[in-house]
C-alpha cells in the first residue's frame, strides 16, 4: 500500500522539477554536505599514523566538488622539527607530474599541435630505441604506458644524480630495446613520459616546466607548485627522509631528475585541492571557469584504456582508473626520494582527497588515509553512519617466538621468511617485508606498515601459517648450504649512496633488492644475464654483470641504467681499519689523564669475573690486545676477556647450548676500561662515530656487561663465516643488513637468537655486539687488565 502523503510528495517534486526545467530555470544546488564528524575521525587516524609510523611531515585536503572541505598538515616540515607542518608544506610530488604534463599535451591535441596517435617521430625524427616491431609508437601509447619502453632511461633515470637535460634523456633511450612490442603489454615507463614531456617542448618551442607553469600552474592559481624549486616552493619545501630495511633514516637527495616530465613537480596540498577542483569539474579552472581542457578531452582522458582482447589495463590518458567500493576512482599515486603523494577522486561523487607525506616509500599508508578519507566522505554524503579506522598493536612476545621461521607454500615455490628483532616482527613476503602487528581482541594478525595493511597471516599449527588464504609449511631450521662459486663474485652492493643496488641469495635463489624496498628473484640465462621475474617494476627486463679477471662483478647494467659495485666495508678476511684521526700514542696520554664521568645512584659492586675461568673452552680472540683492530694500535697489554659474574655465566650457558650444533663462543672484547673508549672515540672520524661509544656517558663495556663475539666451529676451530667482519664500520655490520648470503644471515641470526635466550639484546648498529640485560646497575669501570 502506498503513504499517500510520501505520493502525494513525490507529485509536487516531480511538479517542480518539471517546471523549472520548462522554464529553463538551472534546479538548485545541492545542499552543502556537512563533513565536521568526518574530518574528525579523519584527523584522529593521520595523528595515530603520524605517531606511529614516525612520519615527519603528512599535509592532507579534502574536496567537494568546487570547495576545500578541511586541509591540515602534521608533524614538521624541517629536519629540526622548529616549523609545524601545514596545509602550504610544499612536497615533492612524484608522479602525480605526470598528470599535469599529459594534460598539457592534451591542450596541444586540442590546438591542431600534436595528434594522439601519429608516430612519436612526427614530433621527434631522431627518437630511435631498438624495434622489431612495425607498431608506431604513438603520444597515446606512451601516456597510457603501453609503449613498450623500458622503465628507466639510461641518462637521467631515477638513480642519477647529474641533473642531465631533458634532451639528453631522451636521446640515451635510442640506447634501448623495446621490452614489449608496442600496445602488447602495459608497463609503467617514467621514460615514456619523458619522452611525451620532450615532444611538448617540440610542440611550442618551450621548456617542459615553463608550458606547464603558463598553461595549467598559473590560471589553476597554483601559486606554490613548480617543476623546478622556485622561492615559493622553497619557502615551506619538507625536508624529505629516506629509509632502509636494515634500519636507517637519513636526508633524502634532492637532485631533480632527468625524467622531469615524469616526476619533478612539487605542490602542496592547498594547491594539489585546485587541481582535484579542476578534476571533478571536468577540467574547468574554479577561480574563471575556464576549462583548462575541454570537457569532452577530460573524459577521454578518463576513460579506461584497454588491450586489444578488450582487456582493461588501469590507465586512461595518464589517469589511474580503478574501482572503489562500486564507483570509478581517478587520481595518481607519487612517489620520490624523501616523499610520497597520492590524489585520488570519485568523480561521480564530486569528492576529492590529496596528502603527502616526507618520508619515502610510504605510499601504502598514506593511500590507505586517502581511502579511508573518500570513505567518511561518502557516508556523510549518504547520511550513513562514519567507518572506524582500525589499529594494530604490537604482537606478544610469545606469540611473536611461535611466528618466527622460515616457510615453504604447501604443493608450490614461494617463500616466506618471519624474523624478529627489538619487539618488531616483519614478515618477507613476495617483493616486500611488512611489519606484522595485533589487530583487535580476537587475537588476529594483519600486515601493518607504511607499505601496506590488512594481509591477514595466521599460525595453524606450530608448523604450519596460512598467509591471505595461502598455507605455508615451516622449513627445518638448519643452515642453507653455501652458494656456487659462480654467484659469489656477485653478491654485493652497487650503485650510489642515495640509492643503492643489492645482490644477495636466499635459499639457492639470487635476489636484487632495488630502490630500497623491492626485493626481487632472478632468473639466471648465463653466469653474467639474469632476468626480473614477470611483475613488479622491472618486469621484461634484465641485468647483466661485467667481471674482473678474478670472476668478481665490477658493475651490474640493471634495467637499462649502469651500477658500479660500491666496495663496502673488507673482504677476503681482512680486518676494517679506519685512518685516526690522530696518532693513537697521542690519545693514549691524554685518556690515562682523563676522568670517567661522575656518576649518582646504587649501583650494583662490581665482581668481575674472567670467561675462560668459568670454561675454558670457550676460544678468545682479544683484538685490541694486537694490532689486528680497527685502528691498526695495541690498547690491552693481556688479552684477556672479564665480564660481571652474572653477565659472564649467562655467556657460558650461551656456549655450552651452541655446544650441541657443533658450534662455541670466540670472544673478541668484554670488559673495556673507560680510558679504552675515549681512544676509541677521539681516533674515530666524526662520519663513523656511530660505531664506537661516547665517553662522555661511558660504554656498557666499560660497566663489564657488554660481549663482542662470534661463532666458530668445534670441530675446525675456525670462525664461522658472517655478513660483515668484527668491527666493520659499515652498513653490513647491521643486524638486519639485508645482503649477503642465506648462510651467512642464518648464523647471524643463529648467534642473536642464542644470545637473547640468556638475557642479551644486540646493539642496533653492530651484529657482533650484545649487552646484558640490567647494565644500567653497573658502574663505569677504568681498572686495566694487569690492575684486577
Amino acid at each position: 500500500m502506498i503513504d499517500n502523503r510520501l505520493f502525494l510528495s513525490s507529485v509536487f517534486i516531480a511538479f517542480c522539477i518539471t517546471t523549472a526545467i520548462a522554464q529553463d530555470q538551472p534546479a538548485p544546488p545541492p545542499a552543502a554536505v556537512d563533513y565536521a564528524a568526518a574530518t574528525e575521525k579523519l584527523r584522529a587516524a593521520v595523528e595515530h599514523e603520524v605517531r606511529q609510523k614516525q612520519l615527519p611531515a603528512f599535509s592532507i585536503t579534502l574536496v567537494d566538488r568546487d570547495r576545500v572541505v578541511w586541509a591540515e598538515g602534521f608533524g614538521f616540515e624541517d629536519a629540526d622539527k622548529t616549523v609545524p607542518a601545514s596545509a602550504d608544506t610544499v612536497y615533492r610530488v612524484g608522479s602525480i607530474s605526470k598528470l599535469l604534463t599529459d594534460i598539457a599535451v592534451m591542450q596541444q591535441v586540442e590546438q591542431g599541435n600534436l595528434d594522439l596517435d601519429s608516430p612519436i617521430q612526427t614530433y621527434l625524427p631522431d627518437f630511435a630505441p631498438q624495434s622489431n616491431s612495425d607498431t608506431p609508437i604513438t603520444l597515446r601509447l606512451l601516456m597510457s604506458h603501453r609503449s613498450g619502453l623500458v622503465r628507466e632511461s639510461p641518462v637521467g633515470n631515477y638513480f642519477d644524480p647529474t641533473e642531465p637535460s631533458l634532451a639528453e634523456t631522451v636521446a640515451s633511450l635510442n640506447d634501448t630495446a623495446l621490452v614489449y612490442e608496442p600496445n602488447t603489454k602495459t608497463k609503467y615507463s617514467n621514460a615514456a613520459v619523458s619522452v611525451v614531456g620532450a615532444a611538448l617542448e617540440a610542440s611550442t618551442d618551450q621548456a617542459h616546466a615553463d608550458v606547464v607553469r603558463q598553461s595549467i600552474l598559473e590560471p589553476l592559481q597554483m601559486d606554490h607548485s613548480s617543476f623546478v624549486v622556485s622561492d615559493a616552493v622553497a619557502e615551506h619545501l619538507a625536508t624529505g627522509w629516506m629509509w632502509t630495511v636494515d634500519g636507517r633514516r637519513f636526508e633524502a637527495p634532492d637532485f631533480l631528475l632527468g625524467t622531469g616530465p615524469a616526476g619533478n613537480l612539487y605542490s602542496s596540498v592547498v594547491d594539489l585541492s585546485k587541481f582535484l577542483v579542476c578534476m571533478l569539474n571536468e577540467g574547468a579552472a574554479a577561480a574563471s571557469g575556464q576549462p583548462i581542457v575541454q570537457p569532452q578531452t577530460f573524459r577521454q582522458m578518463i576513460t579506461e584504456t584497454s588491450d586489444p582482447d578488450g582487456r582493461p589495463q588501469g590507465f586512461g590518458i595518464g589517469f589511474q582508473i580503478q574501482q572503489f567500493e562500486g564507483e570509478i576512482k581517478i587520481g595518481h599515486g607519487g612517489a620520490i626520494y624523501g616523499f610520497s603523494t597520492q590524489l585520488e577522486a570519485l568523480p561521480e561523487r564530486g569528492i576529492g582527497v590529496a596528502a603527502a607525506a616526507s618520508l619515502d616509500g610510504t605510499n601504502g599508508v598514506v593511500r590507505r588515509l586517502s581511502l579511508y578519507a573518500l570513505q567518511l566522505m561518502k557516508a556523510a554524503q549518504d547520511n550513513r553512519p562514519l567507518p572506524t579506522y582500525q589499529t594494530t598493536s604490537p604482537i606478544a612476545p610469545e606469540r611473536a617466538r611461535q611466528l618466527v621461521g622460515r616457510y615453504r607454500e604447501v604443493d608450490g615455490r614461494r617463500m616466506t621468511t618471519i624474523t624478529e628483532l627489538a619487539g618488531k616482527v616483519h614478515m618477507q613476503r613476495g617483493s616486500h617485508r611488512y611489519e606484522l602487528r595485533a589487530s583487535g581482541d580476537e587475537g588476529r594478525i594483519v600486515t601493518d606498515d607504511v607499505a601496506g595493511f590488512g594481509r591477514p597471516v595466521k599460525l595453524l599449527n606450530p608448523n604450519q601459517i596460512e598467509v591471505d588464504g595461502t598455507v605455508f609449511e615451516r622449513l627445518p631450521d638448519a643452515p642453507q648450504a653455501d652458494i656456487p662459486d659462480r654467484w659469489k663474485g656477485l653478491i654485493g652492493e652497487y650503485g650510489w649512496d642515495h640509492n643503492t643496488l643489492y645482490i644477495l641469495e636466499d635459499q639457492g635463489q639470487l635476489f636484487a633488492l632495488i630502490e630500497w624496498f623491492y626485493r626481487y628473484p632472478l632468473t639466471e640465462v648465463d653466469q653474467n644475464t639474469f632476468e626480473f621475474p614477470d611483475y613488479g617494476l622491472y618486469h621484461g627486463e634484465g641485468l647483466t654483470f661485467q667481471r674482473d679477471s678474478q670472476g668478481r662483478a665490477t658493475g651490474v647494467e640493471a634495467a637499462a641504467v649502469q651500477f658500479d659495485r660500491r666496495e663496502v666495508g673488507t673482504r677476503d678476511g681482512k680486518t676494517f681499519q679506519i685512518t685516526p684521526v690522530k696518532p693513537i700514542d697521542e690519545l693514549r696520554a691524554a685518556a690515562l689523564a682523563a676522568t670517567p664521568p661522575a656518576e649518582a645512584g646504587d649501583f650494583h659492586d662490581t665482581d668481575l669475573v674472567e670467561l675462560i675461568s668459568l670454561d675454558p673452552s670457550i676460544k678468545l680472540d682479544i683484538r685490541y690486545a694486537t694490532t689486528n683492530n680497527f685502528t691498526g694500535a695495541v690498547f690491552y697489554k693481556q688479552p684477556r676477556a672479564f665480564m660481571q659474574r652474572k653477565a659472564a655465566e649467562a655467556v657460558v650457558r650461551a656456549h655450552q647450548t651452541l655446544k650441541s650444533q657443533g658450534l662455541g663462543l670466540l670472544i673478541h672484547d668484554a670488559y673495556r676500561p673507560w680510558h679504552v673508549t675515549k681512544m676509541f672515540w677521539d681516533a674515530t672520524p666524526g662520519e663513523l662515530k656511530m660505531f664506537v661509544a661516547n665517553p662522555a656517558s661511558g660504554s656498557r663495556h666499560n660497566r663489564g656487561c657488554a660481549v663482542d663475539l662470534t661463532l666458530f666451529d668445534l670441530e675446525s676451530g675456525q670462525p664461522i663465516e658472517m655478513v660483515a667482519g668484527y668491527d666493520e664500520f659499515s652498513p653490513r655490520s647491521f643486524p638486519q643488513y639485508p645482503g649477503g648470503t642465506s648462510r651467512q644471515r642464518w648464523y647471524r641470526t643463529l648467534l642473536r637468537n642464542t644470545m637473547e635466550a640468556e638475557g642479551f639484546s644486540v646493539f642496533e648498529w653492530e651484529w657482533w655486539h650484545f649487552d646484558f640485560a640490567g647494565w644500567q646497575r653497573y658502574r663505569i669501570g677504568n681498572t686495566t687488565f694487569e690492575n684486577m
